[in-house]
């Protein structure tokens, strides 16, 4: 769905005199103050979805988009420089830093926003934002309908290797969203159709994925999070490039977005002001353990244009009432339906077959992720001889990541049941076939734990290269002479 910035029909509040366009004004009055108040309603129930399904793309638990989405409205209400533009998680974001949370983990995530964060503020320093008055409309079209075939891409997956009742169920969401604003314009398409749906699968008990399935839903309010990340250049290096680039897509899609809602309100903005606003959102949101965000186009035109709010009141109720229903709702959110498959990924593989690691992960098929130990399931894994150690992430939507170290032969051996295989701790993880290039050791002790078998283990794997060179086999005494 794109906007056009240069399509849109005059609401009859945004004829205001300016000086309504207040919080003053706004308590002062009851009818300003309710259409603020229920514009702050409407958005935050149009931002639950959405947070969800930017926290997926991300690949985080649908509570870190939750939360970073109600504090990045109550932050940027206060902080920013556009009354009544709604920032919170957002697609955009989400893509930029996916690749950190996929590679690098949680911790690295929460340290990019901050990174992030901080350089959008010091990118406001520099007037950044003066440079908005360069960018020809034609630039925010195209902006704007870019991203939302980003987001469009992102969620194909979802529609692949789930029951036949999602597709009907899809078309019949897509029918609601394109039809009922020609029936009602208030009340936004998107939350009709999800609150539908939803009704519909539990009352007719349709088996499909639920959002329960993605992660744990909140119930309790955000607390501090500092992210366990070495400080180190390292650390840096990992991080910089994609803060950077979140830093760059956030600020110019909350200033698009602002110069959106000017020409709409027909009223000014401080640019500079919102892209110190926004980095010092994200700071406050990454402490908080939430994904970062930006202005989200969508949200802003339903409270904007649709809703007809104008002070920074209803951005404020936003961020409140969004936290209010999830907390409080939570149980019903669990069972909100969401396009998913599932499966297991194994990686780092060698001689090891996947269906045995697989087979000691013991995780049924379709196990929500959330219900996986992933600790229990890395320890089952690590039980296999010929792992050395094993990690086990949720991925989601719908992958659970298991990551093997194998051991190494560098030492084989025969015993009177075969052949054994050392890996360079002296540890007997295999027997079988020796692999080619691996020297035997021949000792007369046939115990695998006798001094002379462990002394002689020590020093060939501290001369693996030489030792490997050598042809037959090698006795523990001749062992020494190597040295």
């Amino acid at each position: 769905m794109s906007v056009t910035p240069t399509e849109h029909t005059p609401e009859p509040s945004q004829h205001l005199h300016p000086t309504e366009h207040t919080v003053r004004a706004a308590l002062r009055s009851p009818r300003l103050l309710r259409t603020e108040v229920l514009a702050g309603l409407v958005v935050a129930l149009a931002l639950i979805p959405e947070a969800i399904s930017f926290s997926i793309i991300a690949g985080v638990d649908p509570q870190v988009g939750l939360f970073a989405s109600f504090t990045m409205a109550v932050a940027i209400s206060f902080l920013g420089g556009r009354p009544a533009m709604i920032s919170a998680a957002t697609g955009a974001i989400a893509l930029v830093i996916a690749p950190v949370m996929r590679d690098y983990g949680y911790d690295y995530l929460i340290a990019t926003v901050l990174l992030g964060g901080v350089l959008q503020m010091l990118l406001s320093l520099v007037g950044v934002a003066r440079l908005m008055r360069f960018i020809p409309r034609s630039v925010m079209v195209g902006f704007v309908n870019a991203l939302a075939i980003l987001i469009f891409g992102a969620q194909i997956e979802h529609l692949v290797d789930v029951p036949w009742a999602v597709y009907p169920l899809v078309a019949v969401g897509i029918a609601v969203i394109v039809g009922f604003p020609r029936v009602n314009s208030v009340i936004p398409a998107p939350l009709v159709a999800i609150v539908a749906l939803t009704a519909f699968t539990l009352v007719a008990a349709v088996t499909v994925p639920e959002v329960g399935d993605q992660g744990e839903l909140p119930d309790s309010l955000p607390a501090w999070f500092v992210p366990d990340v070495p400080f180190s250049v390292e650390t840096l290096e990992i991080i910089a490039p994609y803060a950077l680039a979140m830093a760059l897509v956030g600020i110019l899609e909350s200033l698009l977005t602002a110069k959106l809602v000017d020409d709409i309100t027909d009223t000014h903005s401080d640019k500079t002001r919102e892209a110190m606003g926004q980095g010092a959102a994200n700071v406050i949101t990454g402490f908080f353990g939430g994904m970062g965000g930006c202005a989200m186009i969508g949200q802003t035109m339903i409270n904007v244009k649709v809703s007809g709010a104008r002070t920074r009141i209803s951005t404020f109720l936003a961020g409140v009432f969004l936290l209010v229903l999830v907390v409080g709702l939570g149980l019903v959110l669990y069972f909100t339906p969401i396009m998913s498959a599932r499966s297991i990924e194994v990686t780092g593989l060698g001689v090891l077959p996947q269906e045995d690691v697989v087979a000691a992960a013991a995780v049924a098929p379709g196990t929500p992720l959330l219900q996986v130990d992933t600790d229990a399931v890395a320890g089952r894994v690590a039980s296999i001889r010929r792992v050395a150690s094993a990690r086990v992430q949720r991925q989601y939507p719908s992958t659970l990541r298991i990551t093997v170290v194998e051991r190494i032969p560098v030492v084989v051996k025969d015993y009177p049941d075969g052949v054994h295989l050392f890996d360079e701790d002296g540890v007997d993880f295999a027997t079988g076939p020796p692999p080619p290039g691996v020297p035997y050791l021949d000792t007369e002790n046939p115990g695998p734990n006798d001094p002379a078998t462990k002394a002689a283990l020590k020093v060939m794997t501290s001369l693996r290269p030489e030792v490997a060179g050598q042809v037959g086999r090698i006795s523990a005494p001749s062992v020494a002479s190597i040295t």
